[in-house]
């Protein structure tokens, strides 16, 4: 049964639209009748984008709004011209996110930005519109973007791992704070996503890479887990599936259970035991 949050004439707001999975996300929810707002910085990409969806949706209406959602300000007079223009918001995707790069003691500026976008942006968005979307007393729907990176946290970038971790432990406390409410139709679910080739992953590459799925294919599967009520909604791609994504997961968690070194699956001691779990060999 779908999602009662994605009925026709409901209003989802989506952050991050002007590209990539936010926008392969407006396009859907606007394929389902739900007037859509396309939040993400202000700029031609985002009005074009906007102008692209409009014509293809079926019935709802289309707007392009700006705001920067590491703003709490910002965040807040959305909200309010959200509410005055459409009225209660049923979907909230928070999905806006930056991937600048960072190293362990580079650049204070590039953390400082990477966590003030995909981790407060997150909680300044359900900070935001969470409390109307309780209040208003219908079916609604929260999904924050996080990664499989904020799981597994590989070497390598990490102001972005800490920040998508971040949106998980959030994601989790929100879904228990909604469960726990008397009488609260709103779900929280957190978006896993694979390799997607968006923008934000595509590190100069004009062509799709045959191991990536596109920002559509995500979508679709993040549609077909909200209707089986998943929270953590684990995407595959076309290199990764969901037995191998599972046991790099156990392994990430039996560094601290098996009193492994940290990141052991990148260790060379550990090398050959993360290998033969992966293969599925428990001699």
């Amino acid at each position: 049964m779908a999602h009662p949050a994605f009925s026709p004439g409901n209003t989802a707001l989506v952050t991050g639209a002007a590209s990539g999975i936010g926008r392969a996300a407006a396009e859907r929810f606007a394929a389902l009748g739900l007037h859509v707002v396309m939040v993400d910085l202000a700029g031609d990409r985002l009005d074009e984008t906007a102008a692209s969806v409009a014509r293809s949706a079926k019935g709802g209406r289309i707007a392009a709004m700006s705001a920067d959602v590491s703003d709490p300000a910002a965040m807040a007079t959305l909200a309010a011209d959200v509410a005055a223009a459409f009225g209660p918001v049923h979907v909230l995707m928070n999905n806006a996110g930056i991937q600048p790069g960072s190293a362990l003691f580079g650049d204070v500026a590039a953390w400082d930005r990477v966590l003030a976008v995909n981790l407060h942006g997150v909680i300044n968005g359900v900070r935001a519109f969470g409390p109307e979307m309780i209040a208003h007393g219908a079916p609604g729907a929260i999904i924050n973007t996080g990664s499989k990176q904020g799981i597994t946290t590989p070497p390598g970038d990490p102001a972005y791992n800490l920040s998508k971790a971040g949106v998980k432990v959030f994601t989790e406390a929100v879904a228990h704070d909604l469960r726990n409410r008397p009488d609260c139709r709103i779900t929280a679910h957190l978006l896993i996503p694979g390799f997607v080739f968006t923008p934000l992953a595509a590190g100069g590459r004009t062509e799709k890479p045959a191991d990536a799925w596109t920002p559509e294919q995500t979508v679709g599967f993040m549609m077909e887990r909200l209707e089986r009520g998943d929270f953590y909604i684990l995407c595959p791609d076309n290199a990764v599936d969901r037995a191998t994504d599972e046991k790099r997961i156990l392994w990430a968690a039996g560094d601290i259970v098996e009193n492994r070194p940290p990141l052991s699956r990148w260790h060379p001691d550990h090398a050959a035991a993360f290998a033969a779990h992966l293969a599925g060999d428990k001699s």
